[in-house]
């Protein structure tokens, strides 16, 4: 049977994997002499978590969507979210582990910019696959990480290990962006549908039913999570995909402005607007008129 336990401190996990916690705040391990999780549990993290994969580990899940999880792999984990444990009767713990609270990088460069990092939100099939060179890399961050933990902590200490794991999150966003390049063809296809899917919406009586369409809305229709589905469109075109999606509303705002028949209160309605107002100042935001002085200009 399924249980969940709550993890609101680092020293939880450690002692899930029966490893020593040199920090109260940090932890970084090889998980190749650690404790098996336990199996079918789901965890409630408090803190970040940063998983390198070697070998077979068993299934690691977020929400109720298998990682797409293999041999030299990455997965991010977030305050807040929840993982479920699937491991085999052979399963093995490999690879390495970080974990680190909040706590530990307030009031440096690392937590003001740590929302930045987008693909802590990613979701199934959303995982970091690195070369042999690439995992090199972090594997050196996680030794550097190891060896400042392993030594008398100073006032140096957190600012050391702060921007070492920034670094590494910066190596990340690098892999992605390399990723996103690699899979193109089904970035392509995904960019396709999306496009296809905007148009659809607007053309059927969606707008007017359920409201201005979210990122959320269409990644779901690829199973994808919000910030990966934004993350994968705007490397693929320059723009997000809620710039795509204001973009799509200004235009069609702009066409259907010079039907007089119908009020602005009208239009603002058909494309999804609640109330008129909001429609009016997204309007003048975007092309310096209000829907009626561009009505009248042209």
């Amino acid at each position: 049977m399924e249980h969940s336990i709550k993890l609101e401190k680092v020293t939880q996990y450690n002692q899930l994997k029966g490893v020593e916690t040199q920090h109260p705040l940090i932890s970084v391990f090889d998980n190749t002499n650690s404790k098996a999780l336990p199996n079918n549990t789901r965890l409630h993290f408090n803190f970040y978590a940063i998983f390198l994969k070697a070998g077979h580990c068993g299934e690691l899940k977020y929400g109720r969507n298998n990682y797409d999880y293999d041999d030299g792999t990455m997965v991010f984990v977030a305050p807040g979210q929840i993982l479920e444990v699937s491991n085999t009767d052979n399963y093995k713990s490999t690879g390495l582990t970080l974990l680190f609270h909040p706590d530990f990088i307030k009031g440096t460069a690392l937590a003001k910019n740590i929302n930045q990092y987008s693909f802590f939100s990613y979701d199934s099939h959303e995982a970091l696959h690195l070369s042999l060179k690439e995992q090199e890399i972090i594997k050196d961050l996680f030794s550097k990480l190891d060896y400042e933990l392993s030594q008398s902590i100073d006032k140096h200490s957190k600012n050391i290990i702060s921007n070492t794991i920034e670094l590494l999150l910066n190596h990340c966003v690098r892999f992605y962006d390399r990723q996103f390049i690699t899979r193109e063809n089904i970035n392509s296809d995904i960019l396709s549908k999306f496009e296809n899917w905007l148009n659809d919406y607007f053309e059927s009586e969606k707008a007017q039913n359920t409201g201005l369409p979210s990122v959320g809305y269409f990644a779901d229709l690829v199973h994808l999570s919000p910030n990966y589905f934004g993350d994968l469109i705007k490397k693929e075109t320059g723009r997000s995909a809620q710039e795509h999606i204001q973009l799509k509303l200004i235009n069609l705002a702009k066409e259907r402005i010079f039907d007089t028949e119908k009020s602005v209160s009208q239009i603002a309605f058909e494309l999804g607007f609640k109330y008129p107002q909001h429609f009016n100042r997204m309007f003048k935001k975007n092309t310096g008129f209000t829907p009626i002085e561009y009505r009248n200009l042209n």
